[in-house]
């Protein structure tokens, strides 16, 4: 058990499950993006819902869409940010299910590109994301992440983890998801340290490979994550 587990995130409170987990999640769903977010449109579930402006869910959600971490001043004035950087915002709520009452379902729209992100926060900050754009999966924030929609091919999967073993990396988790038999799929994998740039490039152009993005580990803060990224290129 580290300090953290005791006294909670460093973080711009009031609240370490609705701010510094909900900014944790939409600052994913920002990285699983893979761009500047046009339109954000956040589905709120159970206890997000009930508590949001109280909590300062919405503010820490949106500032997550813009990069922010949970330790950022710009959380307060999040929603003026958004509109000064051409973000337009949406709330709504609905019953997303049996999950977490603390989840919330993310939108992201930018140049093009649009990702759906669907996620918990647990609790003392920490967070679990179970779905990418209907896709089963799952990651927590804690370790960087790559994220792979790929072609449902034999031996797809022994193929990225050869991939990753080569580049010195060890695999935390690994989750595959599929729609359908040869049909479109998708890989959730935490790594101890961000791959090489040669890694990755070798991994986008595998020919079943049709999307590939790397998330970092948001459980750090922004220094940290920095940090990782330059020691792996």
């Amino acid at each position: 058990m580290s300090l953290l587990d005791v006294i909670g995130p460093v973080m711009v409170g009031p609240s370490s499950s609705h701010t510094a987990g909900a900014c944790r999640l939409a600052l994913l769903a920002r990285h699983a993006l893979g761009g500047e977010p046009r339109r954000a449109r956040f589905t709120l579930h159970g206890s997000f819902a009930k508590t949001a402006r109280g909590h300062g869910t919405d503010l820490a959600l949106v500032a997550g869409a813009l990069g922010a971490f949970p330790d950022d001043p710009l959380i307060p004035r999040a929603l003026e940010e958004a509109a000064a950087r051409g973000l337009d915002v949406d709330f709504a709520t609905a019953d997303l299910g049996d999950v977490h009452p603390n989840s919330v379902r993310a939108v992201l729209e930018g140049d093009g590109e649009r990702v759906a992100v669907t996620g918990s926060s647990l609790g003392g900050g920490l967070v679990r994301v179970f779905d990418v754009d209907g896709f089963r999966i799952d990651f927590s924030g804690s370790h960087p992440t790559l994220l792979l929609r790929h072609l449902d091919t034999p031996g797809v999967i022994a193929r990225v983890a050869r991939v990753i073993a080569d580049d010195d990396v060890n695999i935390a988790t690994l989750v595959s998801a599929r729609r359908k038999r040869g049909g479109d799929a998708m890989m959730s994998i935490e790594i101890d340290r961000p791959l090489t740039q040669p890694a990755r490039d070798y991994l986008r152009h595998l020919r079943y490979v049709t999307w590939l993005r790397e998330l970092p580990e948001v459980m750090q803060g922004p220094d940290a994550a920095a940090d990782d990224a330059g020691a792996a290129a």
